[in-house]
């Protein structure tokens, strides 16, 4: 096992499945719905052989995010139930990841006026929905955010709070949010 993995696989939040089979598979399902459980590792080449197998357990959903920045570099943060968030939704059908971005964070945020700079990443986490394994797979995006524009949280999407975060307050929302946004935020924050 390489060092890069090895400091992740013996973390009492992680689950480390060397072995190749369905149920296999399955058991690093069961394991990830647990609460105490914040990352799992499969070890298995090829890769491609396991990416197949565990993706068939699941309904893939792509969305576009945003990372938005005001005029003074701000990052621009959600809260929605109980964590701390980035904008993002499902791409709608016939719609591409660009306009997605664009249009969720507008709907989320209630911004008007952004431009959409460039690719970021891609981050993937899985959820259940109606008993349906998700994996959701969302293409964010660098924007920004013209001028001192009002905000107003969508509602429908349980979002209660919108805040323009500096760099220095980034530990503390960090804090308390998912793994996919500690990644995104990293890209920009070094």
């Amino acid at each position: 096992m390489n060092a890069a993995i090895n400091k992740y696989a013996h973390h009492d939040d992680a689950v480390f499945i060397d072995e190749f089979s369905h149920p296999a598979v399955n058991s690093m399902i069961h394991e990830m719905r647990q609460a105490k459980v914040h990352a799992g590792i499969f070890l298995h080449t090829p890769l491609e052989e396991l990416r197949k197998a565990f993706w068939k357990k699941f309904i893939l959903i792509r969305a576009g995010g945003g990372l938005v920045r005001n005029e003074k570099g701000e990052v621009l943060f959600m809260f929605r139930r109980g964590k701390w968030d980035l904008p993002k939704g499902k791409q709608d059908d016939g719609e591409t990841l660009e306009a997605c971005a664009v249009r969720e964070v507008k709907e989320e945020t209630g911004l008007k006026e952004i431009s959409l700079e460039k690719p970021l990443l891609v981050t993937w986490h899985t959820y259940d929905d109606s008993g349906k394994h998700i994996l959701k797979e969302t293409h964010w995006f660098t924007m920004r955010a013209a001028g001192d524009q009002a905000l107003l949280p969508q509602q429908e999407e349980q979002i209660t709070e919108l805040r323009w975060v500096g760099k220095k307050d980034f530990p503390t929302m960090l804090s308390n949010t998912f793994p996919s946004i500690v990644d995104v935020i990293r890209t920009v924050a070094g």
